[in-house]
């Protein structure tokens, strides 16, 4: 056998775990070699190798075969890279057109981690971040983030009345189409964001413009259309 032959001969197998039949309770030797038309002791062996590098699962009573926990781990990966590259060209041609600084931002527990930003030449404007993070209770993309979540279960150490804020400023969001923080993380500094969904349709990220009150202010409808414009292009370029 080659090793072209057994690699053909695994990823049938994992099509078969990740069909609907598999959902259920996964899928024994001899329904999977029934699937992929292949001999039992070769499906068997080819379930044993990739049992071994935790890319399937075997449930010691039932003695079914399910994709691992390695397989979810590749794909979440993979889902960043992609996020990242899709990003950063939205994210440049959104902050040039708005003419401030723009970030690509995703959740982290209780925080928002900025993973992409781009600024201006303008002298005074938000900071970058990139790598850092901030609350997600009182940040527009927090907001954006959230916008789908449990909120009192992931602020679950956020005080009653700036939780009962957050929840308004959620409810305003969904009505809007983005979300917005008037000074909400720091005086003066104002935000406005829009949630970006992958291929399921779940918020992956946030799209995050951030400027000085002075110049986004009486801006920030025209502001909050092309934020949300821009998430759902890039919305867009995560789906197959």
């Amino acid at each position: 056998m080659t090793a072209a032959t057994g690699l053909r001969r695994g990823i049938r197998v994992l099509e078969a775990l990740a069909s609907d039949e598999a959902l259920a309770g996964g899928l024994g030797v001899l329904r999977i070699a029934e699937l992929v038309e292949q001999d039992k002791s070769q499906v068997s062996r080819t379930l044993r190798t990739l049992a071994e590098h935790g890319i399937v699962d075997r449930d010691p009573e039932t003695r079914a075969y399910r994709i691992g926990w390695s397989v979810f781990a590749l794909a979440a990966r993979a889902g960043d890279v992609r996020l990242v590259a899709a990003g950063e060209p939205v994210v440049r041609e959104l902050a040039q057109s708005l003419g401030e600084r723009v970030h690509l931002t995703v959740l982290q527990g209780a925080e928002v981690l900025t993973i992409v930003s781009h600024g201006t030449p303008h002298a005074i404007e938000a900071a970058g971040w990139v790598g850092r993070t901030v609350p997600a209770y009182c940040t527009s993309s927090g907001y954006a983030l959230l916008l789908d979540a449990d909120v009192s279960a992931v602020l679950a150490g956020v005080e009653p009345r700036a939780l009962a804020r957050v929840k308004a400023r959620i409810a305003d969001a969904r009505e809007r189409g983005y979300a917005v923080a008037d000074e909400d993380f720091e005086p003066g500094l104002v935000a406005i964001a829009a949630p970006v969904r992958d291929f399921r349709g779940r918020i992956a990220a946030a799209l995050n413009v951030s400027a000085p009150k002075f110049r986004l202010d009486s801006r920030l409808h025209e502001a909050g259309t092309a934020v949300a414009h821009a998430a759902s292009a890039l919305s867009a370029k995560l789906s197959p």
